[in-house]
């Protein structure tokens, strides 16, 4: 009997904050295949007698193979992946996957660290008055630097720390104001998150000791990172 296979979102970074419904189809897996970031608190959730499996070198078809190979063996496979499946989870690549071999999938959504991450950091990403529109980037990919400046309200960009230089130069030379408050937010939701914020025009040289992941964010509801950000600090506290 062929099992099936959860694409579940372990959320951006706090074990908390993954789903209910991802929780319990954890619990009762046969198997679990993770990112190196999710919580080893939530790996540990998974049956005692259940396979775990570290993605680690394993590129994206190897992964692909893999689910379907331990669900045509008769397991129940969790794929347990950072933030959402399908935002930079490449979770449309895996499902694809699994419906050419014939396999059931469940997709479980997860909090993304599009919004999850600014927030707590006390940075909305939209906010009435200040933005209304959010674009977000690969910064692995290649970039419209000239759409990117020209876009209105709020900029975030995943995997942007290694390009953050190139980044702030070309949204500068095509338009965007130099002095546009922007944040770097290392190890979000975590205990040890960090958060720098400065003008675009400083904002590599400012981040230069940040390790990844992180994320950048880019507009003026960064400013309000000053007064929430100490806010939720206190509370935390």
């Amino acid at each position: 009997m062929t099992g099936c296979v959860a694409l579940v979102g372990a959320g951006p970074g706090d074990p908390g904050l993954i789903t209910v419904r991802g929780l319990e189809l954890l619990r009762r897996c046969d198997a679990v295949v993770h990112d190196r970031l999710v919580a080893t608190e939530l790996v540990a959730e998974a049956p005692g007698e259940a396979l775990r499996i570290g993605r680690g070198p394993l590129d994206q078809d190897e992964i692909n193979h893999l689910l379907v190979r331990l669900a045509r063996s008769g397991l129940d496979v969790v794929r347990l992946k950072g933030g959402d499946p399908f935002l930079f989870g490449r979770g449309g690549e895996e499902a694809l996957a699994l419906v050419e071999a014939g396999i059931a999938f469940e997709v479980v959504p997860g909090v993304s660290s599009l919004a999850a991450v600014p927030a707590a950091a006390g940075i909305p990403v939209t906010h009435r008055g200040v933005s209304s529109q959010v674009t977000i980037v690969n910064g692995h990919g290649p970039l419209d630097y000239a759409s990117l400046a020209a876009a209105p309200g709020t900029l975030v960009a995943f995997m942007g720390l290694g390009r953050l230089d190139e980044l702030a130069a070309g949204l500068i030379e095509h338009g965007r104001d130099a002095s546009t408050p922007t944040a770097v937010i290392a190890s979000g939701t975590h205990p040890e998150q960090r958060v720098v914020v400065a003008p675009l025009a400083r904002i590599a040289e400012a981040a230069e000791d940040i390790d990844p992941p992180a994320l950048v964010v880019i507009g003026e509801v960064v400013s309000l990172a000053e007064t929430l950000g100490g806010v939720l600090s206190a509370v935390a506290a």
